[in-house]
């Protein structure tokens, strides 16, 4: 069951004051803000008005965490099929169906939008005979219709689901989006191939490309200035390769790179993203079993 209520994170970094006329009666509002200059000041019930600094970015959120349902297996059995109720299959473990979780979650789409885990290490047959024949995660059941590829999902909740916009209306920036869509295979293949070797130099090259990216615009901590589809896409896979870069390899993708830093910060205030994270050491262990084995 989700949340029944909903809270916002607003996002702040910013230069100049600012009045934002807030007039939904939210049941709570967390602030996270940077180079704060000015006081801020809030009704906290019924929010008529937030006297603040320029909010880079609004993401809806649960106020409380929503209570997760055991992934079916090969013994359970399907959910309603079809039954006109959106349903985000997904596995808790897989990068690419976290990207689709987190977008439904940071857009508040907990009550629309049915979360069904499914153990993909024991899937079970009706979710490639009944649901989706690639039998992968994450997939959509949306419209009496079925979507998958992840990058193509969070697109798709963003656009045709209610909730705060997670893709920016500034030309330039969905440019750059774009072009950090296109980089991101680019970018996992590099660090994978150092995960799997005794050298690290693709990896430390990739890095260094995203600590350019995080640097072109410096109205917020985030790919685009704000919080964006963008984040949601990376995310997962840097989660992932962390702390095994750091145990294994010794090398800690933040040195000398502030504005990551800053970024998987930022990343850690949202609740629609922590709440899908796993443990890093379940991380690293997954990691050690796929690729110490290859060195």
């Amino acid at each position: 069951m989700a949340a029944s209520s909903i809270g916002y994170q607003i996002h702040i970094n910013v230069n100049s004051p600012i009045l934002l006329p807030l007039r939904t009666n939210f049941s709570s509002l967390s602030f996270t803000f940077s180079n704060a200059k000015y006081p801020l000041k809030w009704n906290h019930i019924g929010c008529p008005n937030i006297c603040a600094l320029p909010a880079v970015s609004i993401m809806a959120s649960g106020s409380s965490r929503e209570m997760l349902p055991p992934a079916l297996d090969s013994s359970s059995e399907p959910p309603a099929i079809f039954d006109g109720t959106p349903k985000l299959y997904i596995s808790y473990s897989c990068p690419y169906a976290q990207r689709t979780w987190i977008a439904r979650n940071c857009k508040a789409l907990q009550e629309e939008i049915k979360l069904v885990p499914i153990d993909l290490k024991n899937r079970p047959d009706w979710y490639k005979e009944k649901v989706y024949p690639a039998n992968k995660v994450p997939s959509l059941e949306h419209n009496n219709e079925v979507k998958g590829e992840s990058m193509d999902l969070i697109r798709y909740i963003d656009s045709n689901f209610g909730g705060p916009s997670l893709f920016p209306d500034d030309p330039s920036k969905r440019e750059f989006a774009e072009e950090l869509f296109s980089y991101f295979d680019s970018f996992y293949k590099a660090v994978i191939s150092s995960l799997k070797e005794d050298k690290i130099h693709d990896a430390i090259a990739a890095f260094d490309s995203i600590e350019t990216a995080l640097s072109k615009f410096v109205d917020g901590s985030f790919f685009l200035g704000s919080f964006s589809l963008v984040d949601i896409a990376y995310t997962p896979f840097i989660e992932r390769f962390q702390p095994f870069l750091l145990e294994v390899k010794n090398y800690d993708i933040t040195t000398g790179r502030t504005k990551l830093a800053a970024w998987i910060k930022e990343m850690n205030q949202i609740e629609g993203y922590t709440v899908t994270k796993r443990d890093p050491k379940e991380h690293l262990e997954n990691y050690k079993r796929r690729f110490l084995s290859q060195l």
